[in-house]
Formats: structure tokens, sequence, C-alpha cells
């Protein structure tokens, strides 16, 4: 089906089919179609920009996206298109796309997100992703790339452009930048002990720990041996704990024979030192010598005594 268009652009509906029905499988690897010759002969007698540049639309679920032209060789009434394009916009083989001419302004950034981690994994993906988009001629937001390296087709989204939703990348520098895949996973990150946790974590150990705890280790129990080989009983062990209380040690006695030589002292004087048995003799001894030389003076006095008797003066 094929409609006419104004004189100033170009706009056709025609029915699409993947590219594999005419045998043209490496028209999956870019975004170029194959349109019928009448199509080149509209666009011909019109003034467009070069290099062509179409906006296809299925007006059913209202998607959109942009592409170029490889050639004009289809059928009449026909179109044929990369698989990934016509998944893009939800078309069947069969379905009504329209087609109208468009000029799209050069692309300056452009960022993409591959589907899974292993696009990364390759040695330099944006080397293999500049070698791929050479078969592009623009790209659109929304729209979901194919990257074919290495035997493997990878899915990649366009998720973000400038300076508009749609850009053209032919001879242009674009800087590409990558997002997340869509199957990353954050590393978790090691957990700050702060006191709740530390108090939840003690709940949870403790919750954790089994009913019946193991008896704790005792050191030294059990029987005990004699060194004359005798087994020792409760009773011996009994005496012989009498005996170590019975026993007086050695300071204990020191203690006693101290106790013993040294005299009491006199309420109200301190003896300080070893000297105290010394001072205690001496002050003895001189208390005795005081009193023998009381005695013998008393003595002496009652058999001796000077100029007694009767008084004679001289004068006669």
């Amino acid at each position: 089906m094929e409609m006419n268009g104004d004189d100033s652009s170009f706009e056709q509906c025609y029915r699409c089919y993947p590219v594999t029905f005419i045998d043209k499988a490496h028209l999956e690897n870019g975004d170029k179609i194959i349109m019928p010759p009448s199509a080149l002969n509209r666009l011909a007698s019109l003034h467009i920009e070069y290099p062509m540049l179409f906006q296809l639309s299925n007006e059913s679920v209202e998607k959109t996206t942009h592409c170029g032209v490889l050639e004009f060789t289809a059928d009449e009434g026909l179109v044929y298109l990369p698989y990934w394009m016509m998944q893009n916009m939800s078309l069947q083989e069969g379905d009504i796309v329209k087609i109208k001419n468009t000029s799209l302004v050069r692309g300056t950034f452009i960022k993409l997100q591959p589907h899974t981690q292993n696009f990364l994994d390759i040695t330099n993906p944006k080397a293999i992703l500049e070698t791929a988009l050479r078969s592009y001629s623009c790209l659109t937001t929304g729209d979901t790339i194919m990257v074919p390296y290495n035997n493997k087709k990878y899915f990649i989204d366009v998720i973000e452009a400038k300076p508009s939703s749609a850009v053209s990348i032919i001879e242009t520098d674009c800087e590409v930048e990558f997002a997340p895949p869509l199957d990353y996973k954050e590393p978790e990150k090691p957990q700050i002990l702060t006191p709740s946790n530390k108090r939840s974590r003690k709940v949870a150990v403790e919750e954790e720990e089994p009913t019946s705890k193991v008896p704790k280790f005792t050191p030294f129990t059990g029987s005990g041996k004699r060194l004359d080989g005798k087994t020792q009983t409760k009773s011996t062990e009994q005496e012989d704990t009498k005996q170590q209380q019975e026993k007086p040690t050695e300071n204990g006695k020191e203690d006693e024979k101290l106790t013993s030589t040294t005299p009491r002292q006199k309420s109200g004087k301190l003896v300080f030192g070893s000297n105290s048995k010394t001072t205690a003799k001496e002050t003895v001894k001189v208390d005795s010598k005081n009193i023998e030389q009381e005695s013998s003076t008393k003595s002496d006095e009652a058999k001796f005594k000077v100029f007694t008797g009767k008084k004679y003066s001289l004068k006669g």
C-alpha cells in the first residue's frame, strides 16, 4: 500500500518484512532499510538533504524510530527492515509502517546500557562499538541496537542522546558513555558495627546457641596420689588439713617467743626498735643502785655522827 505526500516532503506507507526474506542477513548489523524504486523517483524530485534519513512510525502503538536507506530494490508496496528494528517498533511481518523523510542534528553525546555484563568483559568494548556503529546512520533514545562480535549478539539500549533525542552519527565526533548493565548487581558493603548493631548481633548469636550448654572445664579435679603409693581417701585428706591447721608456722613460734621474752610496757611510754630490751634493763639497774646507796647512807648516819656531844667554848 502506498500513499502520496505533498510536493515538499516524502511520506509513504508500506508493508514491512525482515531483510532475511531477500537473503540480506548482513543488514541486521545496522539500521539501513531497502525501499522500492518508486520511492527513489519521488525523493529525487524533492530537494532533500543527503545522506537520506527517515522516520519510521507504527501508529497502532505510537512508536517511532529513525534509520537510513541502503538501496531501492524492494518490490512495490514493500519495505525490508532489520529484524531488531521491527522488534523495537512492535511490528510483525506484513504490518503497515509509515516512512517519512527527515533531517537530524549531529550527535555530540550518547549514553548506552548493555543488557548483560558480558559485553563489558570484551577486551576493548569501545573499539568494538565504534566499529559496529559505522553501519548505523542515526540513533534514537529508547531504541535497542544489536552489536555482533565473535559470533555473539550483544543488545544495547540507547538511554540518552544529545543535543536531541534522535541524532545523526555520520561523520561526527560523538562522546560515548556506558551505564551499568541491566544484570549488574552492586557488591554488598561491609556492615559497620554500631552499638545498636552489636546488640542485635549479640541477641542473634544468643538465639542461635543451643539450649544444652557444654559443662565448663575445671582444672585439678579427680583423685590425688600420695608419694608413698597409697591411695588418698577423704579421711586422710581431712586429717592432713587438720594437721596443717594445728601446726604453728615458724613465724608463729618466733612471735610467741618475742611475746614471752619482752616485758609488758607501762601505759603512757613508747619504746621503739630493738633497744627496748636494753633500755628496760638499764632502768632496772639504775633503780637498784639508787636504793642500795640510800640504804648505806642511812646506816652510816646511824653509826657515826659528826660534831655530836657537848659544846665547849674557847674562852673557858
